[in-house]
């Protein structure tokens, strides 16, 4: 018995870490170049261009994105599945931000599933069979005829969402659990700062995905013109 609680103890301390430290940097990343879509598709094409000239580039999807992804998405879903909800019972706000953890932890599990298959591999079937990976000078076209269709766009700007604040809202639990923040006070105040930081990074991704289809995304076009000067 007591081994069986030291493994889901360490299970559970690299589901942690798995989501924060690889995953959550790659997706910081992931919005920096889809950001540049801002700019246009010279500068987005560019970017993703750069990112596969990195050297050993499919070492670090394998061992840094896709090994890590596949272990925290599989037991994020085992212990969701466990879980047993009680935000109806004590509507506490802690309480329904946990419920959302293993929701959008489930949502994302088939929204990263259709991304991957879909822009990196190209293998859904009705969609652009064509994959952004090794055609760099294809990738504004690819994404932005997806973008295109209403669906499409809903369902990344849904998965954008639910990436957000999974990641914003693991911060602070990875915070808590390893004794980063202590105390009741500082776990409140960090608590509002992951909060914010999920509307950002919403904002962010949202605005990203939208400049596919309209130039400068979400930025009213006045000023976006005056940002690239």
């Amino acid at each position: 018995m007591a081994v069986r609680f030291s493994n889901t103890f360490l299970l559970r301390k690299l589901h942690q870490l798995t989501g924060i430290v690889p995953l959550g940097l790659f997706f910081f990343v992931h919005m920096f170049t889809n950001s540049k879509a801002i700019n246009g598709e010279e500068s987005y094409e560019k970017a993703v261009g750069d990112i596969h000239e990195i050297p050993y580039v499919l070492f670090l999807e394998i061992f840094g994105i896709f090994l890590p992804l596949i272990f925290h998405s599989i037991y994020g879903v085992i212990i969701s599945v466990e879980a047993r909800p009680n935000v109806f019972a004590y509507s506490y706000g802690r309480n329904w931000f946990y419920f959302l953890q293993r929701v959008t932890g489930i949502f994302l599990f088939f929204f990263l599933f259709f991304h991957i298959l879909n822009l990196r591999f190209g293998l859904i079937p009705g969609l652009n069979l064509t994959p952004v990976a090794g055609n760099s000078g294809l990738a504004w076209d690819i994404v932005s005829r997806e973008f295109a269709i209403p669906w499409v766009m809903t369902f990344y700007i849904l998965g954008i969402a639910a990436t957000a604040w999974h990641l914003a809202y693991g911060f602070w639990l990875f915070a808590v659990d390893w004794g980063i923040v202590i105390g009741e006070k500082a776990q409140k105040y960090a608590l509002y700062g992951c909060v914010v930081l999920s509307l950002g990074l919403f904002v962010v991704g949202a605005n990203a995905a939208i400049a596919f289809v309209r130039p400068c995304g979400l930025l009213p076009q006045a000023l976006c013109e005056q940002a690239k000067k």
